[in-house]
């Protein structure tokens, strides 16, 4: 058990908690980020309400799990490179995270987490949703296992980035820059070993990976899209409500997200800090 303060409760029963009783603004003590690491490292995703962080606090927080990412494609704020500013103003019609994917996978060495504060909010919708990899990988049959096992998967920028891709469209507040044919793909086991837990999580999502290593894409399509759509079941997955002044910071290695579109004409601004992981095995 933690300290006393802290409470850990659960939002769904395949993954995500909020934590009550810590205030990010605050040092933490040994103890109490102990106590939050291993919350995050259980339920995959935690959640806090009401706190009022400045930019530094926020980097701050992030640096205690790892350096931070600046990231490839997105202009990250003036004076703050490592915070990523994600805003839909009313009048945007393409989101930013508005499909299944797991971040920054384009990378030799994919983010460990992000850790997003809600600055402003619609009055309703726009909601994250999170799915768990390693519930993915578990309930998949001894067959698929062992087929799996050893496979790689070719994860690349191009598709999100590229100049049609969903990521690159243009917004109003925030600058994308394009994936040009010289972006580079990266080979990741399709079955990854999470470096803390030892736990094995399912390792492909929609946006960034492309085909099997050794295969072509025809080839890889029928087995990746069965793969894409047993790992966001509904029963792997849970569902954030945000509030002005929340913060989500989820894992990585073991979960996939999406941000539902479904607010237009309403504003949404959030900032988010990106840990940087490991190349996965």
């Amino acid at each position: 058990m933690g300290p006393k303060s802290i409470e850990v409760k659960p939002i769904s029963g395949a993954l995500g908690a909020e934590i009550e009783g810590v205030d990010l603004s605050k040092d933490l003590s040994n103890e109490t980020f102990d106590a939050i690491h291993q919350a995050f490292l259980d339920h995959v995703v935690i959640f806090f309400r009401d706190q009022h962080i400045s930019h530094d606090q926020h980097k701050a927080f992030g640096r205690r799990f790892g350096t931070l990412n600046i990231h490839p494609y997105v202009k990250g704020m003036d004076g703050h490179p490592e915070i990523m500013q994600i805003v839909k103003e009313p009048e945007d019609r393409i989101n930013f995270g508005g499909g299944w994917h797991s971040d920054m996978s384009f990378l030799e060495e994919p983010a460990l987490g992000s850790i997003l504060y809600a600055k402003e909010v619609p009055p309703y919708g726009g909601d994250t949703l999170w799915a768990n990899q390693y519930l993915a990988y578990e309930t998949l049959s001894d067959g698929m296992k062992t087929m799996l096992e050893g496979l790689k998967a070719v994860h690349t920028a191009k598709g999100e980035y590229s100049e049609r891709g969903h990521s690159a469209q243009k917004r109003s507040s925030m600058q994308v820059a394009t994936a040009g044919d010289d972006t580079p793909s990266y080979e990741h086991p399709v079955v990854r070993t999470h470096p803390e837990t030892g736990r094995k999580a399912l390792y492909v999502n929609p946006a960034f990976t492309e085909k099997f290593v050794g295969m072509t894409r025809r080839e890889s399509r029928p087995l990746l899209n069965f793969l894409f759509e047993h790992c966001t079941q509904e029963p792997f997955t849970c569902r954030f409500r945000w509030t002005k002044h929340a913060i989500a910071f989820w894992d990585n290695r073991a979960a996939q997200h999406f941000a539902l579109n479904d607010y237009h004409g309403h504003r949404r601004h959030m900032e988010r800090v990106t840990v940087d992981g490991d190349r996965p095995f």
